[in-house]
């Protein structure tokens, strides 16, 4: 029988851009164009998500709005028919909201609103891997007021409490062919909150060097959600007793993250930086899912993901045309936190490289900013025993959809800042 896998895949279905796993690095164009080596540098209130310290730097008021349109192009090419597979194709846009405030000389306080999880993948309804995903879609949304202090000239510090909130919606097909009938459906959405903090230090030890680094919390979110079933025309009656809607919940551990970075100002008008982030996704080992309601005879279903920490590395590079405009460029590499064995097309995730450019324009108060990042991930193979449910003990290789995934992604930034 099949044993209900909702919320493992709901919770773990996004689209990785521009961060491993499912992380969301685009938080602002300035920073998207220096491929996010902005640690120990920034001139914009983006700064809240990257290093709260750089906001001592600002003065007045600054308030910023951005966005980021991600485009994702997907495809699978099956290992058993050799037969390719496009996921949908779909347009995301993660936006940003940051206000930054000067009291004193030594103390600014800032609010940020942004979205540092999420994204979806989407196949086709009667693609190969049906039964294990066909819409997986997670949102995230982080309320993070902040304080930053200049202890010294030479010494910032800052901080403040993450408030997240995350709705996550799943979808895939019930294998019923073996019992001479059509497939169903199974749909999993549920809603959740955690509280986590974050922290960040800036150290000046010479006017051309800037050392930063960063700290955000783990955050675990607990997730209440209900699963609903759509069964195919003449199933039989008993069918509806085991498979009925029911709610459950499942706990979610958002890993924690530390950024590094070290920037270089002597070569005015070039900035450069680079920088390091260490992402704890080993927090990720396995979840475990309760239901009201038995499901195909269980109430509880416990997914192993032995996920592992992983690195990326980056290199960021701002030239001043003149007053008001300014180049920007960067390259990343990113790892991937998922291991072989539990690869699955609800996140094909694979290390990465990321190319950037942009621009930065400043016309009296205003600001903007617009960058383009261009994604390659690293071709990765399917090639492991995770079916459409890894529970239940039974392989069946015609649905496991193993094969060569691949995936670009394109990013275009947008950023308008007002300073008062």
């Amino acid at each position: 029988m099949l044993l209900i896998v909702l919320a493992s895949f709901a919770l773990i279905g996004a689209s990785p851009a521009f961060g491993s796993g499912f992380a969301i690095y685009t938080q602002g164009a300035a920073s998207l164009g220096q491929a996010a080596a902005t640690i120990a540098h920034g001139e914009d209130p983006s700064v809240i998500f990257f290093n709260p310290a750089l906001m001592s730097k600002f003065e007045g008021t600054q308030v910023e709005v951005g966005t980021t349109l991600l485009i994702p192009l997907r495809d699978f090419k099956s290992g058993l028919t050799g037969n390719s597979t496009s996921a949908e194709k779909d347009v995301f846009f993660p936006s940003t909201f940051f206000v930054t405030h000067r009291f004193t000389d030594k103390i600014s306080l800032g609010l940020g609103v942004f979205n540092p999880f999420g994204l979806a993948t989407e196949w086709a309804d009667n693609w190969e891997g049906r039964y294990i995903a066909t819409k997986s879609e997670l949102t995230t949304y982080d309320i993070n007021p902040v304080i930053s202090w200049q202890v010294t000239p030479w010494l910032a510090i800052g901080g403040g409490p993450d408030f997240l909130i995350l709705d996550t919606t799943l979808e895939k097909k019930l294998y019923f062919a073996p019992l001479g009938l059509a497939d169903g459906g199974q749909r999993f959405k549920g809603d959740g909150h955690g509280v986590g903090w974050s922290f960040g230090a800036l150290f000046e030890p010479h006017p051309d060097v800037s050392i930063g680094a960063s700290y955000r919390s783990m955050v675990r979110v607990n997730v209440d959600g209900k699963a609903e079933f759509t069964l195919p025309n003449g199933a039989p009656a008993y069918f509806s007793l085991l498979f009925p809607d029911t709610d459950g919940d499942a706990q979610l551990n958002l890993p924690q993250r530390v950024h590094f970075g070290v920037c270089y100002k002597g070569f005015y008008p070039l900035t450069l930086e680079v920088a390091a982030r260490w992402e704890g996704w080993s927090s990720f080992e396995q979840l475990i899912i309760r239901l009201d309601k038995p499901v195909a005879g269980s109430m509880v279903s416990v997914n192993n993901r032995n996920w592992h920490d992983v690195w990326t590395g980056s290199i960021g590079a701002k030239y001043q045309l003149n007053d008001r405009f300014a180049l920007v460029a960067g390259y990343l590499y990113q790892g991937n936190p998922v291991p072989d064995s539990t690869f699955d097309p609800s996140i094909p995730d694979a290390d990465a490289h990321l190319i950037t450019i942009g621009t930065d324009f400043r016309y009296g108060a205003l600001r903007a900013g617009l960058s383009y990042g261009f994604q390659k991930m690293v071709s990765r193979t399917k090639n492991n025993t995770v079916d459409d449910n890894p529970n239940d003990g039974f392989f069946n290789p015609l649905t496991a959809a193993n094969g060569e995934y691949n995936t670009d992604i394109h990013l275009i930034g947008l950023t308008l800042s007002y300073m008062f």
